[in-house]
């Protein structure tokens, strides 16, 4: 089935127009405390129209604009930000010794926290694990029964060349066919890409959605298209470069299955990488995603804090995820945004025992562009949800707020602040003998001994959780490369300069990674 340009309904300043105007008042509802969403109506309205600052955007979405990244600081947020900077040239000023001794002490001090938190969650990853158990024989118990349809979201721009091997994936998925509702959701301006996927004679399960041009030109506008269009019971999305397990919808669906009853919105696959052996590069990326995906998100789980969503494979009921609103069209990490949007709401995300394998990214450059994506996409993350804090939590017993300063905000922060701490430690051995006197007195001897504990058992932790990521995943070749990682850490660091710069001028521009280096390689060899 072939969709083309669906015009416009709505138009004016998104959910504040007379038509959203209802809807909205729903949602502050549901915002201010979670409800049952079976209870709640839909408007399904496609094309609002949003006009800020003199551009006119098509999101596809009612989300709520306080929710939204689409203005990247408030006012009062923008005025906390200039305090502080004011406080900081002020202490400059007057002081500027005392004023570096305060700075290197927080810094020291939020260093020492984000070890302690670490650990933490790396041992409750270890102790009784919350993750979906889904075995062999559960699924044999699903022969013979009506399963419902399953909507497969895959946005795709300037890729036409992974399609075949999309497809390919998704024709093993173990599920009905005629129960399979699969979504190309390609971009209107992208001719060549829906010209080639017209003549590859796609299996009849499949639907090229054409997204109305328009800006912002996002992966969370376009699936907020494919949304409204969606067929299915269940939903997930998929990046075309990915290969899931066959039997993921039928783990996710018993996943919900076995969770009635419980507050859980969305259940997360783990991502995995098919290419992790091509270079250095993707054997560093494989790493990390061995450590957040086996480890960290283990550890978030089992303390039932706000889960940043990965980029696929995260599953939901349609239903439910049309009441959440979709996904941001302005955020460029919408899934981290969901994922604390859903816990916000009161709700849950949870890890269930299946893998995507995708394609790790292979040339630096490519790296850069997504990586700065990803971490500009945090930051917008973080002042969006920080702009009312009291949201996170009903009441003082729930510790969400302070889960996610240090997920979000602190993960941001230390990325940062890795090549200033490193400088200093660098600048004092090499040149003891001048920069000791510079130096020494910045530390008082509690920021002294917190810091050389961070510096010591700190990075040797960080770089033993990598080993332990791969050897969970039986990726023994891998570790060895894990003592080369710091120089993954500044890249990092190198990246978020670049995200920094994109949110102040570029705020909500996607930078598009390029898929298919690795058919490339296949075709060579």
């Amino acid at each position: 089935m072939y969709i083309r340009y669906r015009k416009a309904q709505t138009a004016g300043n998104g959910p504040q127009n007379r038509t959203g105007f209802e809807e909205d008042k729903k949602r502050k509802k549901l915002l201010k405390k979670p409800i049952n969403f079976r209870d709640c109506a839909y408007s399904g309205a496609i094309g609002n129209g949003i006009r800020y600052e003199g551009n006119y955007f098509v999101t596809h979405s009612d989300l709520p604009h306080r929710h939204s990244a689409i203005q990247t600081c408030q006012p009062c947020q923008k005025i906390f930000l200039l305090l502080i900077a004011g406080l900081v040239l002020a202490g400059a000023i007057i002081d500027i010794k005392s004023a570096l001794v305060v700075t290197v002490a927080i810094l020291s001090a939020f260093y020492f926290l984000d070890l302690l938190f670490n650990f933490f969650l790396i041992i409750k990853s270890f102790q009784k694990s919350r993750e979906i158990k889904i075995t062999a024989s559960e699924i044999g118990e699903l022969a013979g029964e009506k399963l419902p349809v399953y909507t497969i979201f895959c946005p795709l721009y300037k890729e036409w060349q992974v399609i075949p091997q999309f497809t390919r994936a998704i024709s093993k998925i173990d599920w009905p066919k005629d129960k399979l509702d699969v979504q190309l959701l390609l971009e209107e301006d992208d001719p060549q890409t829906i010209a080639e996927a017209e003549k590859m004679g796609l299996p009849g399960y499949f639907r090229i959605i054409v997204v109305p041009h328009g800006h912002p030109k996002t992966k969370p506008k376009a699936c907020n298209y494919g949304l409204h269009h969606a067929k299915g019971e269940y939903a997930v999305i998929f990046d075309a470069e990915d290969i899931p397990d066959p039997d993921q919808l039928k783990k996710a669906y018993l996943s919900f299955r076995k969770l009635r009853g419980e507050k859980v919105l969305c259940v997360q696959a783990k991502l995995n990488f098919y290419n992790a052996r091509q270079n250095i590069l993707t054997r560093f990326f494989s790493a990390e995603y061995a450590l957040w995906f086996n480890l960290v998100l283990v550890g978030l789980q089992s303390i039932k804090s706000p889960i940043p969503l990965g980029g696929t494979s995260n599953h939901f009921r349609t239903r439910d995820l049309q009441l959440l609103s979709g996904w941001d069209p302005f955020n460029v990490t919408e899934d981290c945004d969901l994922g604390i949007r859903i816990a916000k709401l009161g709700y849950r995300t949870e890890i269930f025992n299946s893998n995507t394998m995708e394609e790790a990214t292979s040339k630096v450059g490519n790296w850069m562009r997504q990586r700065s994506r990803w971490i500009k996409g945090y930051m917008q993350t973080y002042l969006v949800h920080m702009r009312r804090p009291k949201e996170f939590a009903s009441d003082l017993r729930n510790p969400q707020v302070l889960t996610f300063q240090l997920v979000v905000g602190g993960k941001v922060l230390s990325i940062f602040i890795n090549p200033l701490m490193w400088l200093l430690v660098i600048s004092y051995f090499s040149f003891r003998a001048t920069m000791g006197p510079i130096i020494e007195p910045l530390y008082p001897k509690p920021v002294f001994y917190i810091s050389i504990f961070s510096l010591i058992f700190g990075n040797f932790l960080y770089v033993y959780y990598y080993m332990i990521g791969c050897a969970k995943r039986e990726q023994w070749d891998l570790v060895k490369y894990v003592f080369l990682v710091p120089v993954y850490w500044l890249m990092m660091s190198v990246a978020s300069w670049k995200a920094l710069w994109q949110l102040i001028f570029k705020p909500h521009y996607w930078e598009k990674t390029v898929h298919g280096f690795h058919l490339a390689i296949k075709k060579n060899a």
